[in-house]
């Protein structure tokens, strides 16, 4: 296993039918921040169902954090809530391919974890989960005054766009 900044290994033979509630520390989460190159994670919690079949483990539940991270535009940070949906499957590692041999994914294949002996890390799953919910785009409720302070829209009235625009009063 890696190093992760919030690990929680579980071994598929004590997998039982209640949920599994995720929850880092002050720590965890504050690593989990400069990872993910965010100003905070205020807190964060996900509560999954695992379902054993085989070697297969299904992991189902949702993610939910309070998160602080800089604006796109202005800079400047502001709070952002996530809640989502995790949906991720933990599989024995598969059969190895020829180089040059096709194989099809299919959109289930994408969430798919490999594993291997008897073990894997959830929390560095659900870690995993966060990043991907992180819009490294966002923009804060003063991204619009940033702009018109800063010029950031551009001159339309000069731009490749005005040109176009021209064309079509034709």
């Amino acid at each position: 296993m890696s190093a992760s900044e919030f690990s929680r290994v579980i071994d598929i033979r004590q997998i039982t039918d209640e949920p599994v509630v995720l929850v880092p520390d002050d720590a965890e989460r504050r690593r989990l921040a400069g990872r993910f190159g965010i100003s905070a994670i205020d807190d964060m919690r996900a509560e999954l169902h695992l379902s054993v079949e085989g070697h297969k483990v299904d992991a189902k539940g949702r993610l939910t954090a309070s998160i602080m991270q800089a604006c796109a535009i202005s800079g400047e940070d502001f709070p952002v809530k996530i809640n989502e949906l995790i949906a991720l499957r933990f599989v024995p590692p598969g059969e190895d391919h020829a180089p040059d041999e096709e194989i099809e994914i299919t959109a289930d294949d994408c969430d798919e974890i490999e594993y291997e002996g008897m073990t894997f890390d959830l929390g560095e799953a659900v870690a995993q989960s966060l990043a991907l919910a992180i819009d490294p785009f966002a923009e804060g409720p003063d991204a619009d005054k940033a702009r018109a302070e800063h010029n950031l829209g551009g001159d339309v009235a000069s731009g490749p766009f005005a040109a176009l625009a021209a064309l079509k009063k034709d």
